[in-house]
């Protein structure tokens, strides 16, 4: 079953809480937020605050992703805050297994996210520790950026090696999806499909995301 998580960060910020219930009423699946430090990535955004005022605001999970350096610093924080899924990144880490290790400890999904240029097999040690993994289709800290091709085979052979390793992961994009691309990246072995700006800045958002839920229900 193909997911879709309405990045929230690209939605108004006066009006967050009607962005979460719009996203919500409209089918969305889950609530995909950003939580960027100024220092893993060029840009800062805000925090468990943040998080906990989505909570107030909806009852899907509230799927974290921290581009922060030092994520075990972070990840107590957000799980006291609300959050339902917290991923972090591979890069950021000296010790992955122990960071997810604490997730899962906590009683969240710990997932795990791949640069585009970081090679899935960084994963090898740690996919029995993982309950989903993000493959970042563009350079983090920016939205609105354009999906990179090359992360199409990337997500494929992560799909196949998943298989072949005989894992139930699924695999959740984020970065340039839109309508006229979902369809394509969905057959490629996207199941959780994170959208912002294609969402929050249509005339119609509720509409994008009824749609990339009709597509996704016909794509085999």
């Amino acid at each position: 079953m193909v997911r879709i998580a309405p990045s929230i960060l690209s939605a108004d910020f006066a009006k967050l809480g009607e962005a979460v219930k719009l996203a919500e009423k409209a089918g969305a699946d889950l609530i995909h937020v950003d939580i960027m430090d100024g220092h893993f990535v060029p840009n800062l955004t805000l925090g468990p605050q943040l998080v906990a005022a989505i909570r107030r605001e909806t009852r899907l999970p509230i799927d974290v992703h921290l581009m922060v350096e030092n994520p075990r610093a972070f990840v107590p924080l957000f799980h006291e805050a609300g959050a339902d899924w917290i991923s972090l990144h591979v890069e950021a880490t000296a010790h992955l297994h122990k960071d997810l290790t604490m997730i899962r400890g906590l009683g969240r999904k710990a997932g795990a996210a791949l640069n585009p240029a970081t090679p899935i097999d960084t994963l090898k040690e740690v996919l029995g520790e993982l309950d989903f993994i993000l493959v970042m289709s563009v350079n983090p800290g920016w939205g609105g950026q354009s999906f990179i091709p090359s992360c199409r085979e990337k997500i494929r052979k992560l799909r196949d090696w998943i298989r072949a390793e005989k894992r139930e992961i699924p695999i959740e994009v984020d970065g340039g999806i839109k309508l006229d691309n979902v369809e394509d990246i969905i057959r490629a072995g996207m199941e959780i499909v994170v959208a912002g700006s294609a969402i929050f800045e249509a005339p119609d958002p509720a509409g994008v995301i009824r749609a990339m839920k009709e597509i996704a229900r016909k794509t085999p």
